[in-house]
């Protein structure tokens, strides 16, 4: 039985005997319940070397509903194993941290998306995949990073759009659309923090280096990217590019992932804004992704809890636009 503190915070930290192989225990009991282990870019570097799929959130929703497998960690944040459950319903879906939150989800509640749209009649909401399943359960279609120039294309002209909750992704999907959405106020910690004079010192210092940024960082420092897309669109890029050094700016986690895939390049990441305290790290990292440990994927599999469920009637709603976004792409 579940111990009172492991469920009030959300995760189980039953200490294990000193010496044990967490990464073999890992798949020791991955391959004795029959389950698949989900890593987002984004999480540590011994975590996705564990991982069956190490991918965007999208992708690997998609990936686990594919498989045989009727249970999956998924070693992200919070609302990427609710996605994993709207698209495998019937299967089990383990969340190591329940507290591995997402600050751009949170930047905007489904309760003032509601209001917003009431405010707005005759809007079609467009939700970057970055959202709780409440709300795209309000939304009309689902979009990615990835895809959602495409999609918007797609939709009619003449059609009036609220685009949400990334500020940052809307304002760049307007401009290279022509659309004029409205944009929801909302965006990653992460990504907001990128240094545009952080940028520019490193191009000093690396001046063949290729600039590569993620759609949700601030206008500025899109400007000043050579390769603007997805966190899949930057791994593609340097995979097939003849150039040996990258500046990236996106969540530090997916050097680990470009560094497996090109061990011969350099990936330089780029550091945040000076912080209020004055003190500079040399990299943007998510601590809600950090929040995913392997002792927590060890324990979450022993006990097949933290487990994810949503309101079948939320449910019902929120893979509808998901699924038209499918359609569309």
């Amino acid at each position: 039985m579940l111990k009172t503190e492991w469920i009030k915070q959300g995760f189980i930290d039953e200490p294990v005997a000193e010496g044990t192989d967490l990464k073999a225990e890992i798949r020791r009991l991955a391959k004795e319940k029959g389950a698949i282990i989900l890593a987002h870019y984004y999480t540590i570097g011994d975590i996705q070397d564990i991982a069956d799929f190490v991918g965007d959130s999208l992708a690997l929703a998609r990936k686990a509903a594919e498989t045989d497998a009727k249970m999956m960690v998924m070693c992200g944040v919070h609302f990427m194993a609710e996605t994993c459950k709207l698209l495998s319903p019937d299967k089990t879906v383990l969340c190591p941290d329940l507290n591995a939150g997402c600050s751009l989800a949170d930047s905007c509640k489904a309760e003032d998306l509601k209001k917003y749209k009431e405010e707005h009649p005759g809007y079609q909401v467009i939700s970057y995949v970055n959202t709780t399943a409440a709300v795209k359960a309000l939304t009309d279609v689902v979009v990615t990073s990835g895809n959602a120039k495409k999609v918007v294309d797609q939709l009619p002209a003449g059609d009036k759009y609220i685009f949400g909750p990334d500020y940052n992704l809307g304002n760049y999907i307007n401009e290279v659309t022509g659309r004029k959405m409205l944009l929801w106020n909302g965006g990653c910690h992460v990504h907001e923090r990128f240094s545009v004079d952080g940028i520019l010192a490193l191009k000093k210092q690396y001046p063949e280096a290729v600039v590569m940024a993620h759609l949700e960082c601030r206008g500025p420092v899109l400007a000043l990217a050579d390769v603007k897309g997805s966190t899949a669109d930057m791994l593609k890029y340097a995979r097939q590019n003849c150039a040996t050094q990258f500046i990236v700016a996106t969540e530090a986690g997916i050097l680990h992932e470009m560094q497996r895939n090109c061990p011969d390049k350099e990936f330089i990441p780029v550091p945040p804004e000076i912080s209020e305290s004055g003190l500079e790290c040399s990299c943007n990292e998510c601590q809600y992704m950090k929040m995913n440990t392997l002792l927590k994927i060890y324990n979450t599999l022993k006990y097949e809890w933290p487990n994810v469920e949503i309101d079948p009637e939320i449910a019902k709603d929120a893979v509808k636009p998901i699924e038209r976004m499918l359609e569309l792409s």
